[in-house]
């Protein structure tokens, strides 16, 4: 195999980032709330230019999520936050909003672009479209299954990212509804709703599943009850050309985290140094379920599921 896949993780902070590089990630997803959706921790215009030296240093990527739900006064902000990027030497941009796409091909024409319009990107068509548009990677939906993502990778005319771990998000909105919902309730709210607050909501039919819940000036944040896991069926993504695995590490320690990456990295090269050798080895994960929340389990996401349209 002549080209590895890209192994992409999110991080929280510049000591997660150099742990997470140390243990084998290629790329680095970093962000600022303002402009990037569910960021594990914020890196300001200073934290970026910081982290692009540090990876680009190693030979490896970094990449700015500006994937947010673009308001007027944000569009004002634009073209400096992105030039501030193309000055700290970010690699590429993360956006769903047609308006980013606009400002860097004007601001920093250089710079690649990955659409991410979150559920929405379920076809090769549409992704090529973005790619006319200058893109040159989409971030595939989560609700896509194994036959419906190798199905399309021959027809694809850019780049596919799949996320292979972590949790995904289920629901947001632009209400403060945790907020909205304590108030009712006749209960104050004190202290920030955030990812540190350690929120989950339990439905009334399935009491054993906890879903994370928070807020931040995006709105409110619901995630998975469960952490996709696909590492034993990684082979088949890689046999079927996908670009770029991305590690979604929000709301998990950097130790976690740790050995996610460095589980993914075994199986990646494995599988390029003799891919037709190649054999899943459990032992690979035997570090990631011994820090799994046993609250939370490892599954294949839809992976595996039948799609009904």
């Amino acid at each position: 195999m002549s080209n590895k896949p890209e192994l992409l993780v999110t991080v929280s902070s510049m000591e997660e980032l150099r742990r997470l590089a140390e243990a084998g990630a290629d790329a680095f997803l970093v962000g600022e709330e303002r402009y990037g959706m569910r960021m594990p921790g914020e890196f300001t215009r200073e934290d970026v230019a910081e982290a692009a030296a540090y990876v680009h240093a190693q030979g490896k990527r970094i990449y700015a999520a500006v994937n947010n739900l673009m308001t007027n006064d944000v569009l004002d902000e634009l073209p400096a936050y992105i030039a501030a990027l193309r000055d700290a030497g970010v690699d590429g941009v993360e956006f769903g909003d047609p308006s980013v796409l606009a400002v860097v091909r004007e601001v920093a024409p250089e710079m690649a672009l990955h659409w991410n319009a979150e559920m929405t990107s379920t076809n090769s068509s549409t992704a090529n479209y973005w790619g006319r548009k200058g893109a040159t990677r989409a971030v595939l939906a989560r609700e896509l299954n194994m036959d419906e993502i190798t199905g399309m990778m021959d027809k694809m005319q850019v780049e596919a990212q799949v996320q292979v771990h972590g949790m995904t998000n289920i629901y947001h909105s632009k209400r403060q509804l945790v907020q909205s919902y304590m108030e009712h309730q006749g209960r104050p709210v004190s202290g920030d709703l955030g990812l540190q607050r350690g929120l989950f909501l339990i439905e009334a039919e399935r009491r054993d599943e906890k879903f994370p819940i928070y807020e931040d000036s995006n709105g409110t944040h619901i995630m998975s009850s469960e952490d996709i896991c696909i590492l034993e069926d990684l082979h088949l993504l890689m046999e079927a050309g996908v670009q770029s695995f991305k590690i979604e590490g929000i709301l998990k320690s950097t130790a976690y985290n740790e050995a996610v990456v460095c589980a993914y990295r075994q199986a990646i090269d494995a599988y390029a140094a003799d891919p037709d050798r190649y054999e899943f080895d459990e032992e690979w994960l035997d570090e990631v379920r011994r820090l799994q929340d046993p609250e939370r389990e490892l599954g294949f996401g839809f992976f595996y599921k039948e799609q009904v349209y």
